[in-house]
């Protein structure tokens, strides 16, 4: 079974690289495999590639459900 999870855009690095943050936690991950990511997106991160892009509500949801099933940290509000 794979964990992909919705992780926010802090900062966009050389190399197709960004960090991204996920309740407090940050971490550095490739951009490789998308487009067009500014600073404020989010993405769903799985292996340390993001995979596609997340409008801000359907991020904050399933950050939010991943929370109340312990799986992971809920979003800021």
């Amino acid at each position: 079974m794979c964990l992909a999870i919705p992780v926010k855009v802090v900062e966009l690095r050389p190399g197709q690289m960004a960090l991204v943050d996920v309740g407090g936690v940050r971490k550095e991950i490739s951009l490789a495999l998308i487009d067009d990511v500014l600073v404020g997106d989010y993405v769903v991160l799985h292996v340390g590639c993001a995979l596609q892009r997340l409008d801000l509500q359907e991020a904050e949801e399933t950050l939010r459900l991943m929370a109340q099933a312990g799986l992971a940290i809920a979003p800021a509000q």
